[in-house]
């Protein structure tokens, strides 16, 4: 299980979430309290969004605890939106290319969760994905195709169903061929305007998903850990639900997947 948080609200330096909270992304890296895996190191990534509308994007395969690089850029990019990730493989290889957040085009995209037994459906997984997409194919990752199909179902125009058949199709995929659990899904994405977040599981252990409201800021951060055990004001998004945040508003709605 891997572990992320998402920011959407008035600029402001990227390290403010990542790395300087009591709990932060980083600090989860190595001491994770609300999953399996306690240690998240197999890799870091970061999206960001500035003045142009594809987000500028690091991954790299280094733990987020021993990586410079995520220290110095976190310290001196400010955003208005973003989306940062540390990952604990469940299965495939520790490469930037299985590195969140993934991008294509305007979009960016992290995950936490599985969809159990793919690798003995990954085949017939990536033949869904279409010859004019599937150069975005990079990695290995479910959560590559995930995405990916995604965005052929229609993310651009209705983001909430096209997640819905996503999620479908790969869960039904996993009850014929895969394994127990056959969807568990915590993950946020973006278009640069609007912030996404998805709770859902097949069984009822959904990976949790966490949202704040700063005034100060005038945005939310979204996360799968509280980031700072003081705050007490951290609200716990149900499970099955699909979210719409804003600067100064939250959309919660119920999902599921059209199987």
């Amino acid at each position: 299980m891997c572990r992320w948080a998402a920011y959407i609200g008035q600029p402001c330096y990227v390290e403010d979430v990542v790395t300087k909270p009591d709990h932060s992304l980083i600090q989860q890296s190595i001491n994770a309290t609300e999953c399996k895996t306690q240690t998240n190191g197999d890799g870091v990534g970061l999206a960001w969004y500035g003045e142009r509308p594809e987000p500028g994007l690091y991954r790299d395969i280094l733990p987020a605890w021993s990586d410079p690089n995520l220290r110095s850029l976190t310290a001196q990019v400010q955003s208005g939106l973003f989306l940062a990730h540390v990952r604990a493989s469940t299965g495939t290889a520790t490469s930037r290319n299985n590195c969140h957040p993934f991008a294509v085009g305007r979009w960016s995209f992290m995950h936490n969760g599985q969809i159990g037994g793919f690798e003995k459906f990954r085949r017939r997984a990536d033949m869904l994905i279409p010859d004019n997409l599937y150069h975005e194919r990079k990695g290995a990752t479910d959560s590559e195709v995930l995405f990916l199909l995604g965005l052929i179902e229609g993310m651009d125009d209705n983001p909430k169903e096209a997640m819905e058949i996503a999620v479908g199709i790969l869960q039904r995929m996993s009850r014929d061929r895969g394994t127990t659990p056959h969807m568990r899904i915590g993950a946020a994405f973006s278009d640069g305007e609007t912030l996404y977040a998805i709770r859902y599981a097949s069984d009822d252990r959904a990976p949790t998903v966490y949202y704040r409201h700063s005034d100060s800021r005038n945005g939310f951060a979204v996360v799968s850990e509280p980031l700072m055990a003081e705050e007490g004001d951290w609200h716990e998004v149900p499970p099955g639900s699909f979210c719409r945040f804003s600067r100064d508003a939250v959309e919660i709605e119920s999902f599921r997947p059209l199987i």
